[in-house]
């Protein structure tokens, strides 16, 4: 009640708040979840991420629909079945004042496995990589161990660091902890760091010297606005000049507002449930000897008992799509043809009694309040939903500091979390969410439900070392869609990603739903 007062009161506010100017140097940018570390291979992460990107560079960049642009590397190509050649840019330098070269690409790529007690590695994208090898202080080869043709969009991942900014005593060189204050955090970037107060502002300073031009803002701090009410009354005050992740239940009054620009996109990120494929029994169905969760047909009753049209109709309200698949139509490696999943709870019913489950079970779903948009009430309309067909369900919604470590510690035997598909394709979510957790091979990082079907292995490793495009695709279409047979996971939506700017600016919507500095502009309207 007390946060619906706040958002009524800064509705109001904000109704009579006269137009500010624009602030020529600085902005202020109200996030809703606040990076766990600064450190940019220690958490794969959409917090973490796209601050990283802030004060560093990788090799391949890409845009707003996650397209692949030169960043770093001005050229890329293969030179034989395992080689890719890239081209790196001249005259670039670090925040301070170094060359970059190719020494700074080998220092970085060789540091991602390094970094200990990662909760979602990186090394899924550096796990390909047998050697590199420097030809010149622009060039570099990259060897593979199979064919590989996925390696630029990998490297779109990997952020570049200075190898002498970063070189320290432990094995990974300067390490999470110290980056995170700032020490060794020199990168390309447009940004450079400041300051970090956790909870209360992360400050960055305009790179002068970027290779990509300059942005027009000189500072920019960020503020920490988990709490929704909060985040827009910032912004209807002055407090903030844009926000991410306006609330839903308060997008409709912000579009009418004069003095408020609202964007958005379709996003990667799709919203999905993991269940324990793994233990026997598993600790959040206490009434049951054996995991039922291990059988595919209760897994599939669990999906087919959920609305997702309700979900994205009114949880949602409109900021959701239906989710047919891991990835949305038509990134690489999706179905156009893919079936919505059919709400049916008279099957969902069947399904529960044929695994031997007539009077369903109880189990406790797992999820974050502050991570994804509406993710506590999701979980909660899932929560109803199961509980209709027998599965009597309660939700432990938590902050997401908390869920992130009882997820990773296996605590869970359900949990609604979110996946945004880094490299714009289907063997993103598939390598980290549905494959056989395999530390050599970099897959399953994120598979905390510890899911494993051989024949998704074996397409997936197959797809990924297929060069020609459309054999490719359809391995990973035919891998995507046993996976979704067999509900290696319960994909609910993808959100709809909007962002609210004070008249006189706007954001540039991405599809990886990241909030950049860059990407905030002068409202040509205004």
């Amino acid at each position: 009640m007390q946060f619906k007062r706040a958002r009524i009161a800064a509705l109001m506010a904000g109704a009579m708040m006269a137009a500010s100017p624009v602030l020529a140097e600085e902005i202020r940018v109200g996030l809703s979840a606040e990076p766990s570390a600064l450190d940019p291979y220690y958490h794969n992460l959409g917090p973490n991420n796209q601050m990283a990107q802030h004060f560093f560079d990788a090799l391949i960049g890409q845009d707003d629909e996650l397209r692949l642009v030169p960043g770093l590397a001005t050229a890329w190509k293969p030179i034989s079945d395992t080689v890719w050649e890239f081209k790196l840019r001249p005259n670039v330098k670090f925040h301070d004042g170094t060359p970059f070269s190719a020494e700074d690409v080998v220092f970085s790529i060789n540091r991602v496995p390094k970094v200990p007690n990662t909760p979602s590695p990186f090394t899924i994208f550096t796990r390909p990589v047998k050697s590199i090898k420097v030809i010149d202080p622009l060039t570099i080869h990259i060897e593979t161990n199979n064919p590989y043709p996925l390696l630029p969009n990998d490297m779109s991942r990997i952020m570049i660091m200075s190898a002498k900014a970063a070189a320290g005593a432990a094995p990974e060189g300067k390490t999470t902890e110290q980056l995170s204050k700032g020490e060794g955090l020199v990168g390309t970037g447009p940004f450079k760091f400041v300051e970090w107060v956790r909870g209360d502002r992360l400050v960055v300073a305009r790179n002068d010297a970027y290779w990509g031009g300059k942005t027009p803002w000189t500072k920019v701090t960020f503020r920490p606005l988990s709490n929704n009410a909060a985040r827009v009354a910032a912004l209807l005050s002055g407090g903030v000049d844009v926000i991410e992740n306006p609330p839903t239940t308060d997008l409709k009054k912000l579009r009418e507002n004069p003095n408020v620009t609202i964007t958005q996109a379709i996003s990667n990120r799709v919203i999905y449930i993991h269940l324990d494929s793994f233990r026997d029994p598993t600790p959040g169905i206490p009434d049951a000897q054996k995991n039922p969760l291990k059988d595919q047909r209760v897994r599939e009753a669990l999906s087919v008992a959920i609305n997702r049209d309700a979900i994205a109709n009114r949880i949602m309200e409109g900021l959701g799509i239906p989710a047919a698949d891991f990835l949305v139509y038509p990134m690489f490696g999706t179905r156009k043809d893919t079936p919505p999943i059919q709400f049916n709870p008279e099957r969902a019913r069947k399904l529960l009694a044929d695994a031997g489950y007539p009077n369903g079970f109880s189990v406790t779903l797992g999820a974050p309040n502050d991570r994804y948009i509406n993710d506590a009430d999701v979980a909660q309309a899932v929560a109803a939903m199961w509980t209709r067909i027998g599965v009597k369900t309660q939700v432990e919604a938590v902050t997401r500091t908390v869920f992130f470590k009882n997820r990773d510690e296996f605590k869970y035997s359900a949990y609604l979390a979110g996946w945004g598909a880094g490299t714009g394709e289907m063997s993103d979510p598939l390598r980290a969410l549905v494959a056989t957790p395999n530390r050599d091979k970099g897959f399953g990082g994120t598979n905390k439900g510890r899911y494993s079907n051989a024949k998704v292995d074996a397409l997936l490793e197959e797809a990924l070392k297929t060069v020609d495009e459309k054999k490719r695709e359809k391995l990973l279409q035919d891998a995507a869609a046993e996976a979704m047979r067999d509900v290696g996971l319960i994909p609910i939506h993808f959100e709809v990603s909007p962002w609210a700017a004070k008249k006189g600016l706007k954001y540039k919507a991405r599809a990886d739903q990241y909030t950049l500095a860059h990407n905030v502009v002068k409202d040509a309207k205004n």
